[in-house]
C-alpha cells in the first residue's frame, strides 16, 4: 500500500505539468528529484519521522540529534529562519553506526551515501513540515500520516 501511495506521489509530482526549479542550496526541487530517483528515501524518512518510527519520530530525532550537539543546526529546520546545514558525517554519528547501515539498507544505497542523502533532505523536508516554526506537540503523526502530508506538500510545489 505505500509503495503504491508513494508511486503515485512521485507520479503526480513528475506529471504535474510544471517541473519544481531546484531552489538554490538545495530546495523541495531537489527533494523531488532525488525521490524520482530513489523512491525508498520517503519510505525511509517517513519512517523516521512518523510516531510509529524506530527513531520516536520527530521529537526523537530532535532528542537524538540535540544529544549529539546539533541542536542548533535541528532547531533551524524547525523554526522559519534559515535551515543550518550538517553533513552527513555528523548525522552518521549522532544517529550511529547501526541506525545508519539500517536507514542505507532501506533506501538501497551505502552508508555513505545514506548519511549524505538525510543531510540533504532532512533540513528541508523537516522545514516544510512544521511551518508554524514549531514541531507539533503530539509529532507529525504515524508514517501512513506522514506519506499523506507529504504527498500534499509534494503536490502544492508541484
Amino acid at each position: 500500500f505505500i509503495m503504491g501511495l508513494l508511486d503515485s506521489v512521485i507520479g503526480a509530482v513528475l506529471n504535474g505539468g510544471q517541473q519544481q526549479a531546484p531552489v538554490a542550496g538545495g530546495g523541495l526541487g531537489s527533494i523531488i528529484g532525488m525521490l524520482a530517483q530513489n523512491p525508498q528515501i520517503l519510505s525511509t524518512i517517513t519512517g523516521m519521522l512518523g510516531n510509529d518510527g524506530a527513531q520516536g519520530g520527530l521529537g526523537g530525532l530532535v532528542g537524538t540529534l540535540s544529544k549529539a550537539g546539533l541542536g542548533d543546526a535541528v532547531g533551524s529546520w524547525i523554526s522559519n529562519g534559515a535551515n543550518q546545514p550538517v553533513s552527513g558525517e555528523q548525522l552518521g554519528g549522532a544517529l550511529g553506526a547501526d541506525v545508519l547501515a539500517g536507514l542505507a539498507k532501506q533506501m538501497g544505497v551505502n552508508t555513505g551515501d545514506a548519511g549524505g542523502i538525510l543531510a540533504s533532505v532532512l533540513p528541508e523536508l523537516i522545514n516544510q513540515l512544521t511551518p508554524q516554526g514549531q514541531a507539533p506537540a503530539g509529532g507529525l503523526g504515524n508514517a501512513g500520516d506522514l506519506m499523506g502530508m507529504l504527498g500534499s506538500l509534494l503536490n502544492q510545489k508541484a
